[in-house]
This record gives structure tokens, C-alpha cells and sequence, in this order.
């Protein structure tokens, strides 16, 4: 597969793309620096900074598909970051057909959840502070996927770092937000580990950072060089975007408030690695172990946030498996390589779209019933949130895969590029785990939405009046709502090809284990039947208390014990050795210098003893030496000391 590895300067209005970050990064800066001055006005800043930023996104997109289709790309550098021997960094962006999908996502989904956020926080006295951190995560954002190498996207990668440190936070005051915000800040760090020495390793071996050396470089590579090298990346990419092993911080981010969620879950964060592998693609394109990795995460995850996402009670909680499961399905089409990476990056955009409706239709839904989150203590609330569950409602049949909705567009056609795996047993093995997972998606998301919208209502007396969201949260909620009907076939037609120059050309179709017809039966089928079960169990309602359940659903219920697993092996060994090292510290290290320090000082104070300042002691002293002299050359002339 050819790839294209020359970017052009950014000339006329594409020299504009830094505007893309500066314009968020400073308006975060001012509501920071204004503090309580800008409270009256400084949502609208942020607001309409983010809006501003889609704009220009979009009109630097309709720039770039007005060239040919081996000239869409833009490389601005602005300045030499680094320049020390042969280590040399450009601080510079690139815009290209990759860069441009994310770069509208990222605007025009954020800049939906922004408005949303202005009613969703109306009443909340740090709602200022709240959209500078929200400014300042999506400026991050922006720069790693506009960042010309790796240097870049690892300065943005670390931004949304702190930035979602900050929201999953913002409520700091509660003990568990905080625990949730140092959970996810310090997993995130154990991907980021991998990243940062995946860039040293590019130094060594390449002798450059920069996309285009690196990916034209990679031919010269050993395979166990390049192997490692994915890997790495790979570790940087399952940290972000929460898949296993570093998966089990993302549920825990539902600790913030609710336009965080749906910023983290759709748009952003989460597709992160996603991006940092389909950039990368002539690295992981060049191994085929690499390749099987990465499918292996994608396919095993997808599996976990079914099974958990299946027994969860708390309606974000819920949306936040069904995120991992997702991304798992992106990294599956991204490992399978080929015209699959397109098929991804169309599921990530679509699942942007329909992911952020539920988030925000989760909030509305919360709003109106204060911030009640448990499903179990919902039903009934169709009548009084029309709005709210028709667009869930898109947002729902969108996840499982209903056509003409945006998921089987994209969904779809990763489960059949699965089943078109060369190696027969790969080709069953991924494609079956895929299909599962489709079934597994229709039975908790329709259990999800039978249990929030219909049956008996179950809702406890303190909520009295369960009311619809005002307009400013309900018009992102409809905009959202159209784009999961229709954007997965708008996309499924345009958005590979118009990829091409970063995957490369389509390649001609495989001949999978099984037909693409087939394949589509078997998925309808399996979604029908997964949304008719949980239809049949939950459309009466549910127990309001958990029961006792089987060994799966128990599993499921404690996270199939990765957080116990983390715990074991981890967190309590790490805990250990810290105390360990510390005791070690205080009682050895320091122990020795301080006993060595304190037996100076005391001999050294008892020696002082004998300077008593009299002369008559000192006569004595000297009496009392030359006596002991003379002693003892009388006892060697006399053979006493023989």
C-alpha cells in the first residue's frame, strides 16, 4: 500500500491553521486570568471560541477538497522547538483529509456540548472555571491531532491529560470525583509511558520525530524494531482511549459532570488512540503480529464493555461501557488494516454523533429527575421528556446497528471486514467476537432505554415532577439526534475515499469465511434478537434492589474483576514496596548517615570536655603524657616489654 508521506506548505488560507488551537487556548487563558470578573459572560467566551474554531475548521476543509486528491495537505511550521545536536523538533501543524474529519468532530460536537453545558451548569457557581478547563481540553485536542510529529501530539496527548484531570475533578469536594480524577490521570500516565519511550525509540533508530521521516523511514527498520515500536504506541493508544488493560478508568470518569462525559466519551479523548494508530498506520501496516495486537485488544474489549455494560444500574455508567465496547470495535477495524481504517475512522465520527446524543440525553434525563442516575428508579418518563426520548431513541437504534441509522453503516461493515480475515481461524475467531458483540450492544442499550423511558414508573417520592430540559439543551440534543439518522451513510460514501491519501487506495474486495449478505443477515438477526430479549425481560420494569445472580452477571456486576485483578497484582504490591522503599529510606539510608552524623557530634562533644580552659589541667595533662613516656623506655631498657 502506497502512502503519502510529502506534505505541502500550508499557503493562503491554510496558513491560518494555527488559529484552530490559539483561539480556544486563549480564551481558556483570559476566563482563567479574568476569575470572578468574566462569571457573567465567560461561558458565551467559550462558548463561541469553540464555534469559531469549527468555522474555520470547516472552511480549511472546503480549502483542502478543492485540491487534487495528492495535494490535500497543509504543513505549517511556525517555529524550531528544538534544536540541540542532532535532535531536531519542529513546533509546526498539519491539516490533511485525516486531520480535517477529526479537527470537525472535535469543533462541531464540542461545540454542541458547550451550548448544552451553558444550561446543564446554569446554577453551578464554578460554571467560569468549568468552561476554561472545557476551552482548554479542547485547544489540547486540537493540537495532537494537528501536530506535524510525534513531539506535537505528545505536547497535545499530555494536555487533555491534565485537562480531563481537571473536569472528571471539577467537583472536587466529593471524595469519589476526586478518586476518579487521579485514577484516570495516573492509568493514563501508564500509557503515556509507552508513547513517550515509543518517541525516544523513533530518535534512536530514525533519527527524526516528524511524521514524514518517520513513516518513510520505516521500511529500514528490523521487524522486532518495528514490533516494539507498535507496541509502544499501541500502550500510549489503549491508555486513552480505555481499552484493555488500562480500561478500567474510563466508568470511573462519570464522576463529572455530565457535558464532561459526553466530551470524553464521543468526541475526544477516547478517540485519541484511535487517531495515534490510524496516523501511524505504515508502522502497524508494516508487521502483521503488530496488526493481530491490536485486533486481539479491539475484539476482547468490545466483548468486556458488552458483558459490563450489560449489569450496570447507573445510566452513565452504562453509556461509559458502551464507550469502551465502541472503541473496541475501532480498534478493530483499525487492526485489520487496509480499507478497514477508513471503516473505522466513519464508525468513530458516527458513534461521535450518537454517543453524545445519549451522553447529553443522560444528563437531560437527570436534570429533570434530579440527578437521579439509576435506571432501575426510572420508567414511565417517555410522557414527560418527549424530546429527550425521541433522540435518545435515535441514539439507541443508531448504537445497535438499525438501518437507515448511522450505526449500520459503520458498525456493520468492521463486523464483515472481520470475517475477511486471510487466516481462516482469525476470520472465525474475530468476526464471531464482533457479531457477539453486536447482540450484546441491542440487549443492554434496549434495557437501558426500556427501563429510563418505559414501564410502570418507579421513581421515588422525592421526584415529583419529572420535566423535559429547557431549549438550549434540547436543540443540541435534535442536532445530535440527525446526525446519528443520517450520517453513517453520508459518511460511508465519502468518508474512505476521501481518506485514501493518508490509508492509501482501496484495495480490491476479500473473500471472507462467509458473504457480505450473509454477514448483514446474520448482524440484523443477532440485534433483533439481543433488543427483543431485553424488551421481553425489562418492559415490565425491575427489581429495585440487585438479586442474586449467576457467576457471569456477579462478574460483570464487580467489573469482571479487573479492578480487583489491578488491585492484586498493582496497587497493593506498588503500596508495599513504597512503604518498603520508605522504611528502607528512613531507617537504613537515613539511619546510617544520621547514627554516623550523631556519633561524630557525641564523640566530638565528649572530646570537648577536655578543653576545660584552666592551666593547672593542662600542666597535669602534660605531667601526666611525659610520665607515661618515660615509663615506657624504662620498661623497654629493662626487658619488660620484650
Amino acid at each position: 500500500m502506497e502512502h503519502t508521506v510529502d506534505y505541502a506548505p500550508a499557503t493562503g488560507v491554510l496558513s491560518g491553521i494555527w488559529l484552530l488551537v490559539a483561539i480556544p487556548m486563549v480564551s481558556s487563558a483570559i476566563l482563567l486570568l479574568l476569575g470572578k470578573r468574566a462569571d457573567k459572560w465567560g461561558h458565551w467566551l467559550g462558548v463561541l471560541s469553540v464555534a469559531a474554531s469549527f468555522v474555520l475548521g470547516l472552511i480549511f476543509f472546503i480549502k483542502l477538497g478543492g485540491l487534487a486528491a495528492d495535494q490535500r495537505s497543509a504543513e505549517l511550521s511556525l517555529f524550531d522547538f528544538i534544536d540541540v545536536g542532532s535532535l531536531k523538533v519542529d513546533f509546526g501543524l498539519l491539516f490533511d483529509p485525516l486531520a480535517g474529519v477529526f479537527v470537525l468532530l472535535i469543533t462541531g460536537v464540542g461545540s454542541l456540548i458547550h451550548l448544552y453545558a451553558v444550561g446543564y451548569m446554569d446554577h453551578d457557581p464554578g460554571r467560569r472555571r468549568f468552561f476554561a478547563y472545557f476551552n482548554l481540553f479542547v485547544a489540547a485536542m486540537l493540537l495532537l491531532v494537528l501536530g506535524n510529529n510525534y513531539v506535537m501530539l505528545y505536547f497535545g496527548w499530555e494536555g487533555v491529560g491534565v485537562a480531563s484531570y481537571l473536569l472528571i475533578s471539577f467537583w472536587y469536594t466529593r471524595p469519589s470525583a476526586a478518586t476518579a480524577g487521579k485514577k484516570a490521570f495516573l492509568m493514563n500516565r501508564v500509557g503515556d509511558a509507552g508513547l513517550a519511550i515509543g518517541v525516544f525509540l523513533m530518535f534512536t533508530t530514525l533519527g527524526s520525530t516528524q511524521y514524514a521521516d518517520v513513516f518513510s523511514g520505516v521500511s529500514s527498520l528490523s521487524a522486532t524494531t518495528v514490533l516494539i515500536l507498535g507496541l509502544l504506541l499501541l500502550l500510549g493508544a489503549c491508555g486513552k482511549s480505555g481499552q484493555f488493560p488500562l480500561q478500567a478508568w474510563l466508568p470511573d470518569a462519570m464522576e463529572g459532570p455530565t457535558p464532561v462525559s459526553a466530551l470524553i466519551h464521543a468526541a475526544t479523548m477516547v478517540t485519541a488512540g484511535v487517531y495515534l494508530i490510524a496516523r501511524s498506520n505504515p508502522i502497524f501496516t508494516a508487521n502483521e503480529t503488530l496488526q493481530l495486537v491490536v485486533v486481539s485488544v479491539g475484539a476482547l474489549t468490545l466483548l468486556i464493555g458488552c458483558i459490563i455494560g450489560a449489569a450496570k444500574d447507573d445510566i452513565k455508567r452504562v453509556l461509559a461501557w458502551s464507550t469502551v465496547s465502541q472503541i473496541g470495535y475501532m480498534f478493530l477495524g483499525v487492526g485489520l488494516g487496509g480499507a478497514a481504517y477508513g471503516l473505522a475512522i466513519v464508525h468513530l465520527l458516527a458513534h461521535g454523533f450518537f454517543k453524545a446524543n445519549m451522553f447529553l440525553g443522560a444528563g437531560s434525563v437527570m436534570h429533570g429527575m434530579n440527578d437521579q442516575v439509576d435506571i432501575r428508579r426510572f420508567g414511565g418518563l417517555s410522557k414527560y421528556m418527549r424530546i429527550t426520548w425521541l433522540t435518545f431513541a435515535t441514539g439507541w437504534l443508531a448504537i445497535i446497528g438499525i438501518p437507515p441509522l448511522s450505526g449500520f453503516f459503520s458498525k456493520e461493515p468492521i463486523i464483515a471486514a472481520a470475517f475477511e480475515l486471510e487466516t481462516t481461524w482469525q476470520a472465525w475467531v474475530f468476526g464471531s467476537a464482533a457479531l457477539v458483540g453486536a447482540g450484546l450492544t441491542a440487549f443492554y442499550m434496549t434495557r437501558l432505554f426500556v427501563l429510563t423511558f418505559h414501564g410502570p414508573e418507579r421513581y421515588t417520592e422525592e421526584i415529583k415532577h419529572p420535566h423535559e430540559s429547557p431549549a438550549i439543551m434540547t436543540i443540541p440534543l435534535i442536532l445530535l439526534a440527525i446526525g446519528s439518522i443520517g450520517a453513517g451513510w453520508v459518511m460511508s460514501t465519502s468518508v474512505p475515499e476521501w481518506l485514501s491519501p493518508v490509508f492509501g487506495a482501496e484495495q480490491a474486495e476479500a473473500h471472507g469465511v462467509l458473504s457480505h449478505n450473509m454477514i448483514t443477515i446474520l448482524s440484523l438477526v443477532v440485534t433483533v434478537l439481543g433488543a427483543g430479549l431485553a424488551w421481553a425481560l425489562f418492559r415490565k420494569g425491575t427489581a429495585l434492589e440487585p438479586q442474586p445472580a449467576g457467576i457471569v452477571v456477579t462478574a460483570a456486576r464487580r467489573n469482571l474483576y479487573t479492578d480487583a485483578i489491578n488491585e492484586a497484582v498493582f496497587e497493593r504490591p506498588g503500596i508495599y514496596l513504597t512503604r518498603a522503599l520508605v522504611y528502607l529510606d528512613g531507617k537504613g539510608i537515613d539511619g546510617l548517615v544520621n547514627g554516623l552524623a550523631a556519633g561524630v557530634g557525641g564523640g566530638s562533644g565528649r572530646l570537648r570536655r577536655l578543653q576545660t580552659g584552666f592551666v593547672r589541667s593542662y600542666a597535669l595533662s602534660m605531667l601526666t603524657g611525659a610520665m607515661l613516656v618515660v615509663g615506657a623506655f624504662l620498661a623497654i631498657q629493662l626487658g619488660w616489654l620484650a
